[in-house]
């Protein structure tokens, strides 16, 4: 955090909880990760944010932090650092656990009710490092979110002003209850006022229905949806792909970028979002995906594979 944002400081006196006493339970992450991991290309094999204690030891996290992580380490407000390891991460929700294998002799945070949280309610996005480093903030939307690595939110939580620091970041109610995790800062085009962003929050209540699978078996007991590999966008109304995954399942497909996706399996898409449902509704992990597209003029009817990403993700290993 600069010297610029001290006026976004939260004051433990406005609160009906002990601030500082919940700050203490937001820990530094750092996670490092195989140079030929699926994810390295896209982000990085050094990563670093925050989490938060949800548990005896457990951290909950974004989910990008941990995923294939092969080294990670707990940064604790007084100063020490604790090993860890990935209990399991959802691609689907986006949260990430880990499990501390040091001692960590601090109180957990309530998970509270995301349901409850609507435009105008206050809240904190807590970054690791006390006050100074967490941001008084308010919920200026609840809309759906659809994000080009096909992943979709019906109903994300998006807070200003903005948290420099926000992946893994905890957002906490007026009640001092976890109602979400801090995933991306985006920018609000209807706004003005809000020049330097806002933060896109994933919603706790998310979390609750996956939590014992994560907690057991490092994933949910979810069919796998199918994957593409393919990275995608809106410009201009249109559906457009702009890349594709190395080592994913179209690495070597017909798609190029530039594509403009018409519509799957014969039915029109209207958004990126619409776009991604279309293709889960398809079936599971491995269906072929039919797909008319626009390109130089021409429009053409194409099929891709879908793999399940799970299967092509380093898999963290589970105690």
């Amino acid at each position: 955090m600069t010297e610029g944002t001290t006026a976004m400081t939260p004051k433990p006196e406005d609160y009906d909880f002990d601030l500082v006493s919940v700050l203490k339970s937001i820990v530094g992450v750092t996670t490092t990760v195989h140079e030929d991991a699926l994810t390295a290309d896209v982000l990085g094999t050094e990563r670093a944010g925050n989490g938060v204690l949800i548990g005896d030891g457990l951290v909950l996290t974004i989910g990008y932090l941990v995923t294939e992580a092969e080294t990670v380490w707990l940064s604790l407000s007084d100063g020490t650092t604790v090993a860890g390891h990935v209990l399991g991460y959802d691609q689907e929700t986006g949260f990430g656990l880990i499990q501390a294998l040091g001692r960590i002799g601090l109180q957990p945070i309530k998970l509270g009710d995301s349901d409850d949280i609507q435009v105008g309610s206050p809240v904190v996005v807590c970054g690791t490092g006390g006050l100074s480093h967490s941001v008084a903030a308010h919920v200026v939307t609840r809309q759906e979110f659809a994000g080009y690595w096909e992943y979709v939110l019906d109903s994300a939580i998006f807070t200003a002003p903005a948290h420099p620091q926000w992946g893994g970041a905890a957002v906490v109610s007026k009640t001092g209850e976890l109602v979400g995790i801090g995933s991306l800062q985006v920018q609000d085009n209807e706004d003005s006022d809000q020049e330097a962003g806002i933060n896109m929050v994933v919603p706790i209540n998310l979390l609750k229905p996956i939590l014992d699978d994560l907690l057991t078996i490092g994933q949910t007991k979810n069919p796998p949806r199918p994957w593409l590999g393919i990275y995608v966008t809106e410009v201009s109304d249109n559906i457009v792909i702009v890349g594709v995954a190395e080592h994913g399942p179209n690495e070597d497909s017909d798609v190029q970028s530039g594509d403009i996706i018409l519509a799957v399996d014969n039915q029109d898409v209207p958004n990126l979002a619409g776009f991604f449902r279309s293709v889960w509704a398809m079936g599971q992990a491995g269906t072929d995906i039919p797909l008319q597209i626009h390109r130089n003029g021409q429009t053409l009817d194409i099929t891709i594979k879908s793999a399940d990403r799970r299967k092509l993700l380093r898999q963290p290993v589970v105690h």
